[in-house]
């Protein structure tokens, strides 16, 4: 039986606000340091006082541009800010300074890889604005602290059309902005901490409908998990009063990740609700011609054109370049050592195995890793010649060599006993030895079981206490049971 929510559309649109990387705030020298004692990091002009002037970051401009030319965007010349007037108790001006009538960057999109191929993700816009403060609600049973630290801090507004479609797809996205914000150095994505953002809008229709329905906002989603989660949930939500033919409020509305349901903050404010004009504190700013060529020639290649140079230049599968390219560290780290070794394909089954379970054990960054590049390109060179077997090498040898830097990988292997023996004699010993102890197993081989082989192998293995060669043995019980 077909359910309600396949007779509907869902239609969303993402606005990210992404924390700039500046030591300072967007019109001030406050810091911008995460983690400082509340209200450390403020000075007149953060909060308010009279007679004060705001000044422009001019970092905030380049980081701007940046992600605009590196999202294919329009980058807009001439440039102002505007106040948009609205109060909070963490909003020391009781107005923001925005861009929101005139933003730095129009149009461009992000490109997604989902099961039914790649998407290009439209943008709406990219806009600098300033940062509120926090409320703090649980620290007093009877107020509300505020901290000021962050009223002021630069961030870029990054707003989608409302062209998602699926929770999926707006997870997709988010995964990508993110990626791509880390690689230029835009901003730390950090969602935890804050300096990632995301306001889903979030309408429903019935599917073949051109029209919009009405939206519901929900503000301040910590993570992409949540961002999918409270999709869905407004998704159903909002297909269910439709059906019971109730009225959608177009509101702004909050979600509690404890029990993941979404409930109502206020109405939803319409931007003549805001009354926009100029801000008359701060001039007009050009963006000159030679200003974006600088910047679009400092833009490092960006991940998708490296898989791409990856998989023709060291012949790795998509699934491999992919996962090389995704972090500048991973990418640093993947070029040290080809500098000694050109076993590519196992140098990007070490560093995704063993280099990154490692890692993540010791909650360290690849860059932290403990061993040098020489080091585990000898590693990688002494497996693939056979002498001891991957699984030996990323757990017994890659531990021995961490605990003793400088130690050889062949001295190792011979203190460990874990040289493979890959004399032929020997290892038909072991072989024949087997196969007289399980007549029946041959037998049941000979009659069609060809799955008995690893049970052979498994065997060997066991005799030989982990020391054959099992590409050796394979080939030699093929032989021996023909």
């Amino acid at each position: 039986m077909s359910s309600p929510l396949d007779k509907y559309e869902l239609v969303v649109g993402l606005e990210i606000h992404a924390q700039l990387m500046t030591h300072s705030k967007l019109f001030c020298s406050d810091s911008t340091e995460f983690g400082a004692n509340p209200n450390t990091q403020v000075s007149p002009i953060s909060l308010a006082h009279p007679g004060t002037l705001p000044k422009l970051n001019s970092k905030a401009i380049e980081l701007a541009v940046k992600l605009g030319l590196a999202l294919d965007c329009d980058i807009e010349r001439e440039n102002y800010f505007a106040r948009k007037n609205y109060f909070y108790p963490d909003l020391p001006k009781g107005y923001q300074i925005s861009q929101h009538t005139a933003p730095i960057c129009k149009n461009g999109y992000i490109t997604i890889s989902t099961n039914e191929g790649k998407k290009a993700i439209q943008l709406n816009r990219i806009h600098m604005e300033e940062d509120a403060g926090k409320s703090i609600h649980d620290l007093d049973d009877h107020f509300t602290c505020i901290d000021l630290n962050r009223a002021g801090v630069p961030l870029l507004e990054i707003v989608t059309e409302p062209v998602i479609h699926s929770s999926e797809d707006a997870m997709l996205f988010l995964t990508e902005l993110r990626k791509i914000v880390r690689w230029l150095e835009v901003c730390d994505g950090n969602m935890e901490e804050g300096s990632m953002r995301c306001d889903a809008n979030v309408s429903v229709r019935l599917k073949g409908q051109n029209t919009l329905g009405k939206r519901v906002e929900v503000k301040n989603l910590n993570s992409i998990r949540n961002v999918k989660k409270a999709i869905d949930i407004e998704f159903e939500r909002l297909v269910m009063l439709s059906e019971n033919n109730q009225s959608i409020i177009q509101e702004t509305r909050s979600f509690n990740a404890d029990n993941n349901t979404t409930f109502s903050l206020r109405s939803k404010e319409d931007a003549e609700d805001y009354r926009y004009f100029p801000e008359p504190d701060l001039p007009p700013f050009s963006i000159s011609e030679e200003d974006i060529k600088k910047i679009k020639e400092s833009l490092p290649a960006m991940p998708h054109q490296l898989i791409e140079q990856y998989m023709l230049q060291y012949q790795l599968s998509p699934y491999d370049a992919e996962n090389i390219c995704n972090e500048k560290e991973t990418i640093a780290f993947f070029n040290s050592i080809i500098a000694h070794c050109n076993h590519y394909k196992s140098i990007v089954n070490w560093i995704i195995g063993p280099i990154k379970q490692y890692c993540n054990d010791k909650s360290i960054s690849i860059v932290e890793f403990p061993l040098t590049s020489q080091a585990i390109a000898e590693l990688i060179d002494f497996t693939e010649t056979g002498k001891v077997n991957f699984n030996n090498a990323s757990t017994k040898i890659l531990q021995a060599l961490i605990n003793n830097p400088g130690i050889s990988t062949e001295n190792v292997a011979i203190s460990l006993n874990l040289i493979q023996e890959d004399n032929i004699d020997a290892l038909m010993d072991w072989i024949n030895e087997v196969i007289a102890a399980m007549p029946d197993k041959v037998k049941e081989y000979q009659s069609g079981k060809k799955g008995l082989i690893g049970l052979f192998a498994g065997e060997v293995k066991k005799k030989s206490k982990g020391k054959a060669d099992m590409q050796k043995v394979n080939a030699l019980l093929l032989e021996k049971l023909q």
